[in-house]
């Protein structure tokens, strides 16, 4: 394994286990490429269910004060928080974004 992957293999599970502290924990929300993890919350409906409703207009807040292009890196983390990474990946354009690149699919 090379350095590189070595050290995104890291940071991915750095950030897997402080969003389980915070999903789980009750831990104080960390800031994750500009948004709050405790925020993450306002966007629950409208990723989980058969058929989940819009995004609130406070989920969108959220999601277009993030760095996407650097939430999208952990995007294979989501199927671990119980998170529909299909769903997760709509709300970009759900919101009125463009989805970056990295994000789609």
């Amino acid at each position: 394994m090379t350095k590189t992957n070595a050290k995104v293999l890291i940071m991915n599970w750095l950030v897997f286990v402080a969003l389980l502290i915070t999903l789980f924990g009750g831990a104080k929300g960390i800031v994750i490429c500009n948004i709050d993890t405790r925020k993450l919350n306002l966007c629950n409906a409208a990723i989980t269910g058969k058929n989940p409703p819009k995004p609130s207009a406070k989920c969108c807040a959220v999601i277009k004060k993030c760095n996407l292009s650097c939430l999208c890196t952990y995007k294979s983390l989501l199927p671990a928080l119980g998170i529909n990474p299909t769903k997760a990946l709509a709300l970009p354009k759900k919101c009125g974004l463009k989805t970056p690149p990295g994000c789609r699919g």
